[in-house]
Order: C-alpha cells, then structure tokens, then sequence
C-alpha cells in the first residue's frame, strides 16, 4: 500500500523522503488540496455512525467453509527453533512503539486532540463497563519531517519533541497490525484498530478505510484506498469472526468484501487493481503482485459466495507464474496485464533511472514471500509451493544456502536487460531477511532451520524510520514460529 496517488509537480523534486516501505514517500492525490485550503473544520457529528456500544450474541450462522477454498487443517513442518513466544515478544515490542491510542494521543496533540471527537464521538470512547467495545488506537507510520506529506504528518507543538513527525497512519499498518493483533490474541488492540477504520470510512463517506490519515482527526489527507490494506482488514475480520462467532465482525468484514469486488478487481481479467481510482484501470493497467493475497481471496469465498473469488485467486496465481517465468526468478515490483515489469504511473518507483525499482524484487515485492508462504501453511496449494521453492532455489544457489549470506542484501533484478541487481549493502535488513527466510518452508528444511534461528536473535529497530521493517518482520516471525493458527 504505497505511493496511491501522483504528486503535483510543485511537490516533486526532493519531496520522496520516507514512506510506507520506508524507502519512499507517497504521492499525493491528482487534484491534492493545498495546505492554505483545508477541509473547514465540521459543524457537526450528527452523520457519524458510533457502532455497537454492546456485545452481540454470538451467532450460529457460521458459512461452511466451501472446498473450493479451504482444505483440512494439516499444517508443513517449521524449523526445530519455531518458538511461539519469540513471535509474541517481537510483537509486544513492536506494539511497545509503533501502536498507539486515541487517549494517549491527546496528551501528545493537544491541538489536534479538541476535535478528535469529530471523528470519533462519545460512543468510540473506551468504558470497560459501559462501552467495552469503544477505544481507538492506530499504527504509526514513518516519520514525516519533510516531503509532500509534512503538514499533515507534523505536528509542531507536539508535547514531546519526538512525535512532531509521527502523527500519520497508513491504511496498509492498520491492516498488519490488525492481523499481527489477532494472532497474537490480543483482542483490544485489533478492537481499537478496527474502530479507527469505521470511525475515518464514516467519517469520509467512503466504502474502503482511507490509506492515509492524520492522527485521530478530521483533516483529510487522501481517501484513496489500498487493495492490499483492503484485503488484511477483511482477512483479519473475518478470522475474527471465524474465532469467536460474533456477528459484527462478519458484517464488516463484508463491507469491505463487496467494496473490495466493486472497486478493486478488474471485471474482465479478474486481477486485483492496486487501488479504488482510475490511476490503476486504464487500458494497460499497473499492478503490484504483493498486493495478492491468496488466504483473503479464499476467506472472501467462503463468506461471499455470490462473488467468483475462486476465480480472482486463480487469475492471480496464472498471473503470478507467468510473471515469475518471464523473468529471472524473482518478481519486479510492479508489472502490466502482459507480465513485464513496468513503471507505475505514479512515479512510487523511482523519477529517473537512477533511483528506478519498478523492475527489480524491492520494498514491494518483500511482501510476496509472506503471503504466498501463508497460503501454503495454510492450504499447500502446489502453485504457492511452486513460486516458493523457485524463490528459494534463486537465494539459495546465490547465498550457497547460508541465509546469512551477503547475498541476501540485494534488490534482484527481474530481467537483467533492463537493469542491473542492486546492492544495497552486505546487512541484510530484518524483513528482507525474514522474506527470503520462509521460501524454505516448502523443501529446504536447513534453510528454514538456520534462518528461523536468525530471525528469533533479531530484534527490533524501534525508531521513526523503522515503521516498515519492524511490522513485516514482526509478521514473518509470529508465521515461522507458529502463530499463524487457523480459527476453522
């Protein structure tokens, strides 16, 4: 979920600082709103939707789960060193730093934090006797002291200095989080950042969660949505639902699955789009093969079967092995309906050649290990096995099946004739590690035995920059250590 929009030519030049990867910064929208014109401040609440204030009863109306989707629970075998608590402690400390709430917000925003309640009324307010299904809480996504998004991302009088850069989330981050939340069972903070999702899609009258906001406030920074953001709000829902059999979150959950049909998957290819708006459904369309995932589109037809999921996840995975057998053996971060790697028309990778990633496995494609690895683990389709085990036989050879090997540290290109690989230093970051680390999954057990090892000693980096690799390698830690359970 990154780069949605294009960015004005008065905001280019150095405005690519930091952003949802980490390495870049979204653009902004096609028409952006100036800073001089904001949205004015609303003159009421009375449009906003409070949601539930009491639990429901858990229903008995559980959709069987269709064979065409699920196959019996038999999990493949993970590394000696899988350790459940490992995973929950990189969550905790994740958690520790990068999630934060409505309540602690307002002392930190105090001039944001007298119209938090435009957005999030009374009803959202957190009473363990009276509301215990209110509170909101929100991932925070990269510092932003610079680039296109600092006036919405920078708050000067913040009370502690360190969190003036910090007041933006991404649609993407609630999407993890809530997934990384439910795994961990932690059942509040999903909770809390589910809440953020209705409060701001109400709030903006839109059908998908905005894929960028500021805080817990009104302003608008850009209400276009994120397939993949989609997608792990919706997954995470729906195991939710699956786990303790209410209601709401099933209702939800198909909120976002027929906005998601309606808005994101090309009617006549079934490909995913990589987002709502019409910057992703031109003729030739750009699309972003991290943003498939393979255990969303099987939970969809489980739960929607007026919809032909089933066949959106088949069109994708064709589209994925072409892709991956056209090219080197890796996946370019972006490619068109033909399969080459392409530039997305948004500039997300890269202005000139120089700074070029479009064609190369990079801070998109790091994505696609988890959640084809996911599948596997939980369904063994022998396409997810397939794609695995050449990703893994492509690092293996390099790294001479050492994952700690310098040869993990490079952006490989897909197709050599259009750029070279490129090296970005001999430390292997700890996502991009635990990326390379479950293409083992499948048949190389000492790959998966030495890298498990590597990625239960990695700690996180905890810092304003960290927002990426902190989450993905909390995410691939909690899959090789056996979090990843399925609730049917």
């Amino acid at each position: 979920m990154i780069c949605k929009k294009f960015l004005l030519s008065a905001l280019v030049g150095s405005a690519f600082l930091l952003g949802a990867c980490g390495d870049d910064n979204p653009n902004s929208p096609d028409n952006p709103t100036p800073s001089s014109a904001l949205t004015p401040l609303p003159t009421s609440s009375s449009a906003i939707d409070p949601g539930p204030t009491s639990s429901p009863t858990p229903t008995s109306s559980t959709p069987a789960p269709a064979s065409s989707a699920v196959a019996p629970v038999v999990y493949p075998q993970l590394a000696p060193a899988a350790n459940p608590t490992v995973a929950m402690t990189h969550y905790l400390n994740w958690r520790s730093f990068h999630y934060t709430t409505e309540e602690q917000e307002m002392a930190i925003y105090p001039s944001l934090a007298v119209e938090f309640s435009n957005v999030f009324p009374a009803a959202y307010v957190y009473d363990p006797v009276n509301n215990p299904l209110g509170g909101v809480g929100r991932v925070i996504w990269q510092n932003q002291a610079n680039g296109s998004y600092r006036d919405f991302c920078y708050v000067e009088d913040a009370a502690d200095v360190s969190w003036r850069a910090r007041a933006c989330t991404v649609s993407e981050g609630i999407g993890y989080g809530m997934l990384l939340a439910y795994f961990n069972q932690d059942d509040e903070t999903f909770r809390r950042l589910w809440n953020y999702t209705r409060g701001f899609r109400v709030w903006v009258n839109r059908r998908l969660m905005p894929w960028i906001t500021e805080s817990f406030y009104w302003r608008e920074v850009d209400n276009s949505s994120a397939t993949d953001a989609d997608e792990d709000i919706a997954t995470a829902l729906i195991l939710m639902y699956y786990r303790t059999g209410q209601d709401m979150y099933l209702q939800d959950a198909l909120n976002f699955v027929s906005a998601i049909w309606d808005l994101e998957v090309n009617p006549t290819t079934l490909l995913l789009y990589s987002g709502d708006e019409g910057i992703w459904k031109k003729a030739n369309p750009t699309y972003n093969l991290s943003y498939f995932s393979p255990v969303a589109l099987r939970l969809f037809a489980m739960v929607d079967p007026s919809h032909d999921w089933m066949g959106v996840l088949n069109a994708m995975y064709t589209y994925m092995q072409n892709v991956q057998a056209m090219g080197t053996g890796v996946f370019p971060d972006w490619s068109d309906a033909t399969g080459n790697a392409v530039n997305p028309p948004n500039e997300s990778a890269g202005k000139n050649e120089k700074t070029y990633t479009w064609y190369t496995f990079n801070k998109e494609s790091v994505r696609i290990p988890w959640r084809i690895a996911w599948d596997y683990y939980w369904f063994q389709d022998p396409r997810a096995a397939t794609i695995l085990t050449q990703l893994n036989q492509f690092i293996s050879t390099r790294a001479k099946n050492n994952p700690d090997d310098a040869a993990l540290s490079v952006y490989y290109s897909w197709n050599l004739a259009i750029g070279p690989d490129n090296t970005k230093g001999t430390t292997v970051p700890s996502h991009w590690y635990g990326a390379w680390c479950v293409t083992g999954i499948v048949d190389n057990p000492t790959w998966l035995s030495l890298c498990t090892n590597g990625v239960n000693a990695k700690m996180l980096s905890n810092t304003g920059s960290s927002y990426f690799p902190d989450i993905l390698l909390s995410m691939y830690s909690a899959l090789l250590n056996g979090l990843f359970i399925r609730p049917f």
